[in-house]
Formats: structure tokens, sequence, C-alpha cells
């Protein structure tokens, strides 16, 4: 019983530390569906974070819960797993459109 309790409390645990943070009010200009050459990036305001990305010999599409921001960079994972974007140009209007460059990638929101 002894086992089945500490399994249940390390479950306990683990669900409690894999839940998404929501988008702080200063970075709201994150939120949106996002999409630039090979890469699809969605973050909504309850800190749930959808990611596609399609590379020679690497496809990858994930649900994942945004984990906070280091200044314009954020951390997204489940739990102790966690992987940073890396903003080098955060969310600002081009025009009519609104740009960031994450990971490389120019990525423009969808209205």
């Amino acid at each position: 019983m002894r086992i089945v309790s500490s399994l249940i409390l390390a479950a306990g645990l683990l669900s409690g530390a894999a839940c998404a943070a929501p988008v702080p009010a200063d970075k709201q200009s994150y939120v949106g569906n996002w999409q630039g050459k090979d890469m699809q990036l969605a973050l909504a305001k309850d800190g749930k974070v959808k990611y596609k990305r399609d590379q020679p010999g690497k496809k990858l599409d994930l649900s994942l819960e945004l984990q906070g921001f280091n200044g314009d960079h954020f951390d997204v994972g489940w739990g102790i797993v966690r992987s940073t974007f890396i903003v080098s140009k955060p969310p600002h209007r081009e025009g009519k459109q609104w740009t960031m460059t994450v990971d490389g990638v120019e990525l423009t929101r969808g209205e």
C-alpha cells in the first residue's frame, strides 16, 4: 500500500508541476497564431503552446505548456522537461503586420 500511495503522491506532484503559466500582462503581444518558413507557433493567453516545425529529416508537432518568460525568451515544456524559444526580435508592428523572430525564423501573426 505504501508503494501505491507513493505513486499517487508522485503523480499528483508531477501533474501540479505541469500546469501552464498564463501569459503575463506585459507579454500579451506574444499571444496569437504565428507563421513563418516551415514553422508555426500558437501561444494562447492561458499558456498553452502549439508548435510545428518541418525541417529536412525532422518534423515536430507538439502541444506544450508555457513555463515562463526570461526577458524576451520563453520556456515551454512539461514538468522538469523544458525547452527555450530564443526570441531575437520580440513582437512588433511592421506596417499592418505583427512580426517577431524566434529561433532564427521570422514569424508573422495572423489576424
